[in-house]
């Protein structure tokens, strides 16, 4: 499969897109506002996921372009397309990280659906394998800590 003009995977693409925006902000979010007895694990950790999601995003644009598509790239388009939501609000830290244990399943799911899309596309594929490969770990990491 050529990875130019595959509309089909650069708008499967735009989904996960639009999510990790929406998963960006809140972890964002989750970093200025947590309180509490973990705030200062829970706000280095948030900031270690928000930086690392910038680097994601930035790879899921990229790969949307090479493979002929337009990136989304608007706040409006982001929200009117993500499965995820927006959270506001949320100052305890163990709530936080439960929320973001559901969105980065949600992420991790639509990654696999973007890896079996990808058949026949190393680069997408490869972008995608890894990503799950990393996703994984961090829920484990996650849930460790629900524990």
């Amino acid at each position: 499969m050529s990875t130019k003009n595959n509309p089909k995977l650069a708008q499967d693409m735009n989904q996960f897109l639009a999510d990790l925006q929406v998963h960006y902000q809140n972890l964002r979010a989750f970093h200025w506002n947590v309180k509490g007895s973990m705030f200062f694990i829970l706000h280095a950790k948030f900031e270690e996921y928000y930086t690392e999601m910038a680097e994601t995003v930035d790879e899921v644009a990229e790969r949307i372009l090479m493979v002929g598509g337009e990136p989304l790239h608007t706040f409006s388009d982001y929200i009117a397309t993500a499965k995820l939501k927006e959270v506001k609000g949320v100052t305890d830290g163990m709530e936080a990280v439960k929320i973001t244990v559901s969105q980065t399943e949600e992420l991790l799911s639509q990654m696999e659906t973007l890896l079996e899309a990808a058949d026949g596309d190393e680069a997408s594929s490869a972008l995608f394998s890894d990503l799950i490969c990393g996703t994984e770990k961090k829920l484990w990491m996650l849930r460790t800590f629900l524990a």
